[in-house]
This record gives C-alpha cells, sequence and structure tokens, in this order.
C-alpha cells in the first residue's frame, strides 16, 4: 500500500491522507457545534459568525462560500441578539421544553447550519450539514437529560444548572470554531507546501 494514501475501503481511491483525516475531524467538530446547538439553538450559529466574521475574530475564512453571508456584521448583530434573547428566555418558567416540535426543529435547523458553515470552505457541507444535525439530537436530549437529573439532584434549584449550561454552551462553542479555524488552516498550508 502507498504511503500516505488511506485505503480504498475507508476513503476511495488514492485519497490523501490528510484529506481524510481532516475530513473527519471538521466532521466531528460540526457534530460537537450541533451538540451545542442543542443546548442553546441560537449559541451555535452566533458563535459561527462571530468566528467568520473578518472584523471580529476571523477564525473562520467563509468569504466566496455560501456561507460568507455569516460574517458579515449585520448577521453577527442579529444573530447575537437573539442568542442572548434566548439565554434570557431560557430561564423564564412558561418557556417550553426543548424536546417540544418547534424547539426541537429550530436546534435541528440550527445545529445543520452552523454545522455546515463549519464544511463550507473545504466542501465539505453535506457531511458537515448531517453531524451538525445528529449533534443537535444528541445535544437537545442529552442536554434535557442532563439539566432535569442535574436540577432534581440539587433539590429543584434551575437557575445554577440553566447558567451552568449557558457557560458550557457558550465556552465550547468558542473553542469548537477555535479549533476548526486551526485545522482548516493547517490544511490549506499542508495543500501549498
Amino acid at each position: 500500500m502507498t504511503e500516505g494514501v488511506v485505503p480504498l475501503f475507508i476513503a476511495g481511491p488514492f485519497v490523501p491522507q490528510e484529506v481524510f483525516v481532516t475530513h473527519v475531524i471538521i466532521v466531528l467538530l460540526a457534530l460537537l457545534i450541533g451538540v451545542v446547538a442543542g443546548l442553546r439553538s441560537l449559541t451555535a450559529p452566533a458563535v459561527v459568525a462571530w468566528a467568520a466574521a473578518p472584523a471580529i475574530l476571523g477564525w473562520l475564512d467563509l468569504s466566496h462560500t455560501w456561507a460568507s453571508w455569516l460574517g458579515n456584521t449585520i448577521t453577527v448583530v442579529i444573530l447575537t441578539i437573539l442568542a442572548i434573547g434566548e439565554l434570557v428566555t431560557d430561564k423564564l418558567p412558561k418557556t417550553p421544553a426543548r424536546t417540544s416540535p418547534p424547539a426541537f426543529g429550530a436546534r435541528l435547523v440550527m445545529g445543520g447550519l452552523a454545522g455546515a458553515a463549519l464544511g463550507a470552505w473545504p466542501h465539505w457541507t453535506f457531511t458537515a450539514l448531517g453531524a451538525g444535525v445528529i449533534g443537535a439530537v444528541l445535544g437537545t436530549l442529552g442536554g434535557y437529560q442532563a439539566r432535569k437529573r442535574l436540577v432534581a439532584a440539587t433539590k429543584g434549584k434551575d437557575l445554577p444548572i440553566a447558567l451552568l449550561e449557558d457557560a458550557v454552551a457558550i465556552l465550547g462553542a468558542f473553542a469548537i470554531v477555535a479549533v476548526t479555524g486551526h485545522v482548516l488552516t493547517e490544511y490549506l498550508l499542508t495543500a501549498v507546501k
């Protein structure tokens, strides 16, 4: 077998190992950003927008892709306001469960959007979209169960658990997009050599 080429039964004929490994990592990161969307639906696309905006973080280069609109300052402002609104309304007693059909559907859409955006530059949009949706399902159901059990363990104290969940979603999203930017930069530098 040729050195540095992934076997046919795994990735197809003559796929360089760097491409295969990078694709797998991006799909895993898209899955994780989907988990974030399952926890807080608007946090994932808002943080991706922050990372894609050259004037703000500029960690992801989405220019010349279908997702370039995410890097627009107006998009960043709108998504940030919506994400903050979601963080506030999540603490209200009349907020429906994340597993209700409209909330669950929104989490799937936002997880798919955020995941697809991570895979946009290397043209892995559809695999990243699928991973983002699967991650959103995992994050929605897992987050619901985790929060329910942690609230029960703290004798009904929901606010501290909700704030912990906010912190996990926000910090996790920033970590995911930072790693994605690093992986794609390394991939690009490897391709140029």
